[in-house]
């Protein structure tokens, strides 16, 4: 089954302004003063929390075998990576592969391509935002827990201007958490491009553990 979908955002803004006679207020109610502990602890709850949100895994509707069910989420872990990748390529920020890839050789290939792209384009003109509209998801089932194919046209959003780009993903279930096991941008004159070849047909999601395949391509990025 083919999903389509398309997304938007609202942002809201909220405030507000108060002034109070200080003096009779305290003439009236004792002021409450909040301990030292207490302001240390709301700091490290909010932290841990951020950290949590930072680090969060994609986790799947089941243990093993991916289904359709999982789409939105693998969506979701696709465009964070992508958004990260971005910022990674050309603002020089840091991008933590390990909440999208388990592969160490997919990671590896990922790493060089961000460093490659950043020694040509970093800090020339940072990006600010990416948008997806119209992306398509498909569940495969190869025999082996199946996986999700997804195609994401990406709008690059920059300081000054912007492009597009379409880029694939081949999604899996790791243990019961989301991992992406292939993914390939063909743009014209891309990393993926020159280095992987045109016009590829993106459906094999043991790839990377083609060892063989795996010594060709980095041949290629010496």
């Amino acid at each position: 089954m083919k999903f389509v979908f398309i997304f938007g955002a609202a942002l809201i803004a909220v405030s507000a302004c108060a002034k109070e006679d200080i003096t009779s207020l305290h003439e009236k109610t004792p002021p409450v003063v909040l301990e030292e502990s207490s302001i240390e602890q709301a700091i490290k709850a909010s932290m841990a929390k951020s950290k949590l949100q930072d680090s969060q895994e994609f986790v799947a509707s089941q243990r093993e075998n991916i289904s359709e069910q999982d789409m939105e989420t693998a969506y979701e872990m696709c465009l964070n990576a992508m958004s990260e990748y971005y910022k990674a390529v050309w603002n020089g920020s840091p991008i933590e592969l390990e909440r999208f890839i388990d592969n160490e050789t997919l990671k590896q290939y990922t790493q060089k391509k961000i460093q490659s792209l950043h020694n040509v384009y970093g800090q020339m003109d940072p990006v600010q935002t990416i948008e997806v509209n119209g992306w398509e998801g498909e569940y495969r089932d190869d025999g082996d827990g199946g996986f999700l194919y997804l195609k994401l046209p990406v709008q690059i959003n920059k300081m000054i201007g912007g492009y597009g780009e379409v880029t694939e993903f081949l999604v899996r279930n790791a243990n019961g958490k989301l991992v992406i096991v292939d993914w390939y941008t063909g743009a014209k004159d891309s990393y993926d491009f020159i280095v992987r070849g045109e016009n590829l047909k993106i459906d094999d999601p043991a790839i990377w553990n083609d060892k063989e395949w795996v010594r060709k391509l980095d041949n290629r990025t010496e």
